[in-house]
């Protein structure tokens, strides 16, 4: 019996962990995907082309969670895929918040990553949104890129991404209750589930239920 494989990348900091949940059919292989250190004024199309070495099937499925759903967007210009799902994220800048378009003129983004390498706390609440504040050090455990040149590089290729049209082939799932990237802000169509930013983490048993029905069915 053939499988799909399922390519996974985390979230801005974050490690594999954050698929520790998702349990699918044998019908599907799980590969988890790490960051990897950004050259010096590594361009996103540039770090996406590397991460492709790390794709070994033919037209996989590529899964990107929050800034990894936009590298997976990237990824997908470079190599043919079966779909794009990206959970937590956006499609276009246009989705980006009033906050992060702002960034991008004022360069106050410059500042984040020193203050983060000293505050876990503060990135965990970027990676994961607001709503983790009471469960905290759960999701510290999470987070594994912490070294200030990724963030650095993470975060001015956040607010700089200049994508408008939307990546052929693409399922777009996201939180109701995000506040990273709030869905006010999203262009259609895009699946709303209940939670927050982490809806990977917390919503586990929703995604083990309805992906492998997205993956075959859309």
């Amino acid at each position: 019996m053939c499988t799909i494989p399922i390519y996974c990348m985390p979230g801005m900091a974050a490690s594999p962990k954050i698929f520790e949940f998702i349990n699918l059919s044998d019908k599907f292989e799980i590969y988890c995907l790490s960051w990897i250190t950004p050259k010096e004024n590594e361009l996103l199309s540039e770090y996406a082309k590397r991460m492709c070495d790390k794709i070994k099937h033919k037209n996989p499925v590529l899964l990107g969670v929050s800034f990894g759903g936009i590298l997976v967007q990237e990824m997908s210009k470079y190599i043919s895929v079966h779909k794009i799902i990206i959970i937590s994220s956006i499609k276009s800048r246009i989705e980006l918040s009033f906050p992060m378009k702002m960034a991008k003129k004022t360069n106050a983004h410059k500042l984040l990553p020193t203050q983060w390498v000293n505050n876990i706390d503060l990135l965990a609440m970027f990676s994961f949104g607001r709503g983790i504040k009471k469960r905290i050090s759960l999701y510290q455990r999470y987070l594994s890129e912490r070294n200030p040149k990724y963030l650095n590089w993470a975060i001015d290729t956040l607010v700089n991404w200049e994508q408008i049209n939307i990546v052929d082939n693409i399922i777009h799932i996201h939180g109701i209750s995000d506040n990273v990237f709030p869905v006010k802000n999203l262009l259609k169509p895009f699946i709303e589930i209940r939670g927050g930013h982490a809806i990977i983490i917390t919503q586990a048993k929703w995604f083990n239920k309805e992906l492998p029905k997205i993956i075959q069915n859309f």
